[in-house]
């Protein structure tokens, strides 16, 4: 298996354990020859793993202050949390005003945006949210939209 694959000729007799094993060029190589070889492997993981960790000083060496800004623009971008006082405020009037139908057009959001200093995409999430969390329309909704709108169509007899 594995040592197969590092000491190529060794039988499958040589790895149930017998103390001799048949080389590639016929010559007979013992245990003591193979721990050898696994101790020159264990030197080059040794020396590999030394070259690595000297590398790695090298590229922090170079560009940890690159690193460090990095981590600190990244940081920044994961902040979650609430809004701010007013921005929330702001929003919380908008949707008092228009508690009956809480969906703001493009417009609105753009002016809410520049009010509160928030993203679209803050605004436009903020707005999901909340009607989840708090608006309930009511059953006959879409009449009381239609009425509101068709006064003028209709007349009364």
């Amino acid at each position: 298996m594995l040592r197969e694959a590092i000491f190529p000729g060794v039988t499958e007799k040589a790895q149930k354990g017998n103390t001799c094993r048949d080389s590639d060029d016929g010559a007979v190589t013992s245990d003591e020859e193979l721990r050898e070889g696994d101790d020159d492997i264990g030197a080059q993981d040794s020396q590999q793993r030394s070259n690595d960790r000297d590398l790695k000083d090298q590229l922090l060496r170079k560009f940890g202050s690159h690193i460090s800004s990095l981590k600190h623009e990244f940081s920044k971008k994961k902040k979650k949390g609430k809004l701010p006082r007013e921005a929330r405020q702001a929003l919380l009037d908008w949707w008092n005003v228009h508690y009956k139908w809480p969906y703001p057009t493009e417009a609105d959001k753009i002016a809410l945006a520049e009010e509160t200093g928030l993203d679209q995409k803050q605004i436009n999430n903020w707005f999901i949210n909340q009607r989840k969390r708090h608006w309930k329309p009511s059953e006959n909704m879409p009449f009381a939209m239609m009425d509101d709108s068709s006064e003028t169509f209709f007349t009364e007899e």
